[in-house]
């Protein structure tokens, strides 16, 4: 599913790519906005400076927030006030007026949080928000005409429609469903009270994530805020030692260094590939009039495999910040290391090395994928893969291709299964 998505925006980068003249305001911070190059479309531009300066920023004001707004010299309020100005400060920073978006969606559906029955809420909360998203991927392609190459907000609007719905579906599971008709994974993330205000903003505009992500857990992201997240990961792996205030306190430094490795791996290696196999050339007029089917094919492929370390970049830099604030511990591994691997959204390693469809999905975007199987497929009562693929389509956006590709994909998915079970 994910690499014929990207095959599909590769195309799509290459169709409608382009400067907009038809907007008036400028989008983002003016002295960084200058910087960028629209023409130089074979650095892959989506990777805009805004984008850049915000999560180096972030990385340094995460060690920041971890060293001198620890949970024990500091209150959960301070914390959560602290990661949500910034938050907003951030988006305003890169996105200029659209910012806006962001914070009249969450405004919404706060307010749906508060004022409807625990029975509805997460139905109320799923369909504005998703709706909401979807009019905005309308308006930003078929009204405004944004490029898929342009740093819009429609990126962090994706992420937090995931969060107020990941969040939504949680407060049901614990307010309006029995306890034996959840599986162990709703038990564990339900919540018994409805968040606060604060803790609402904190989570969904947290300066950690709310450019790039990763959706995460309202349970994890609280307890990361009132200093309990590390212990209670160590607790739930079974740590021998039973003195609460005898646990250890691994640091992240080692985890953020490595990340940071591969991201500058990553980035060096897409910047020198995507040099050498330029995306303009799949609509160049020769290309696409002259080159045989085959090589068309085979130098889309090329294209498409050097597009990935993008995702490489941004995403594992995104991880990276989280740590460094004190936030993704997943517990301890079978050697006894200790895991910082709990909102990492990709496995590079078995990514490229994935001998099946359902490997590469597994490891492709992980957290989009969790909050898939959230709120769509452990959910509906019928045709899970087909509505969860629809709604994959629906989120990422409303390009044509998307549904092409996800649709493409279920019949793909059935037939390995099948074949799974025959073997």
């Amino acid at each position: 599913m994910r690499k014929w998505d990207l095959a599909v925006c590769l195309i799509h980068n290459c169709l409608l790519s382009r400067p907009c003249p038809q907007l008036p305001l400028r989008n983002g911070s003016l002295p960084f906005h200058q910087l960028q190059n629209p023409e130089n479309q074979e650095l892959g531009r989506s990777l805009m400076v805004n984008f850049v300066a915000c999560q180096l920023f972030a990385l340094f004001a995460a060690f920041w927030f971890r060293i001198y707004l620890h949970p024990g010299k500091t209150s959960s309020q301070v914390r959560h006030a602290f990661a949500t100005i910034l938050g907003i400060y951030f988006v305003i920073f890169c996105f200029g007026w659209y910012s806006v978006h962001l914070f009249v969606l969450v405004l919404m559906c706060y307010g749906i949080m508060v004022s409807a029955s625990v029975s509805n809420i997460h139905r109320y909360s799923f369909f504005v928000a998703m709706g909401y998203l979807t009019i905005c991927h309308i308006s930003r392609i078929y009204i405004f005409h944004y490029g898929i190459l342009t740093t819009d907000f429609s990126g962090p609007l994706m992420i937090v429609t995931q969060k107020i719905t990941t969040l939504a579906f949680q407060v049901h599971d614990g307010l309006g469903r029995r306890t034996e008709d959840l599986s162990a994974e709703q038990h564990r993330l339900a919540l018994k009270v409805k968040p606060s205000f604060l803790e609402y903003s904190s989570y969904l505009l947290n300066f950690m994530s709310v450019i790039a992500g990763p959706c995460n857990n309202f349970k994890d992201y609280v307890a990361f805020i009132e200093g309990r997240h590390i212990h209670m990961k160590l607790l739930e792996v079974n740590w021998k030692q039973k003195d609460f205030h005898s646990l250890p306190d691994p640091s992240p430094t080692g985890a953020v260094i490595h990340k940071l490795y591969v991201t500058l791996g990553s980035l060096l290696l897409f910047l020198t590939l995507t040099k050498s196999f330029p995306v303009t050339c799949l609509v160049d007029d020769w290309f696409v009039h002259e080159a045989n089917f085959l090589a068309r094919l085979c130098y889309l492929y090329v294209v498409m495999q050097a597009s990935k370390p993008k995702y490489y970049f941004a995403w594992t830099l995104a991880d990276a910040v989280n740590n460094a604030a004190g936030f993704g511990f997943s517990g301890v591994d079978k050697n006894g290391n200790f895991c910082w691997d709990l909102l990492s959204n990709l496995n590079i390693w078995k990514i490229e090395t994935a001998t099946s469809f359902k490997m590469y999905l597994e490891n492709w975007n992980i957290q989009t994928s969790t909050w898939l199987k959230c709120v769509c497929y452990e959910r509906v009562p019928w045709y899970p893969t087909v509505l969860t693929f629809i709604l994959s389509a629906l989120w990422h956006g409303v390009y044509p291709g998307y549904y092409f590709t996800f649709l493409t994909g279920v019949p793909v998915t059935l037939a390995a299964r099948a074949i799974m079970k025959e073997n």
